[in-house]
């Protein structure tokens, strides 16, 4: 079976769009923005071990996705709050469903790890 030329593209976008909301940093950003707007260096401590970098790299990507808005306050020094959009607000369905899924099953899933380890390979 081959691909049309549309389908071919429309496999590349899902794809893209699937890297994008199935990175683990971006699970989290969109999980904690789902309380409401927050500050960079809030979301840089609750998330615990992202480097400054990386978070800055999500923050953007998100924003240029739609997801994520950021909003400059005119203040010294300048404030500026990331919130999630409309669109990220409905991503916060099948992020929160994965976050539940993934604490309901983390012991299952290390007692997995630990079996297949055990079996050296």
């Amino acid at each position: 079976m081959t691909l049309s030329h549309r389908d071919e593209t429309t496999c590349e976008g899902v794809s893209r769009i699937l890297s994008r909301v199935g990175d683990k940093w971006t699970v989290l950003v969109v999980e904690f923005l789902s309380d409401g707007p927050m500050r960079f260096n809030e979301l840089r401590r609750l998330i615990g071990n992202i480097s400054q970098k990386m978070l800055t790299t999500t923050l953007r990507g998100l924003e240029r996705d739609g997801l994520v808005t950021r909003t400059v306050y005119p203040t010294v020094p300048p404030r500026v709050d990331y919130d999630l959009t409309p669109l990220g607000r409905e991503l916060l369905v099948p992020v929160k469903a994965l976050a539940l899924w993934a604490r309901e099953n983390i012991d299952r899933i290390n007692a997995a790890r630990a079996r297949f380890d055990l079996t050296g390979r």
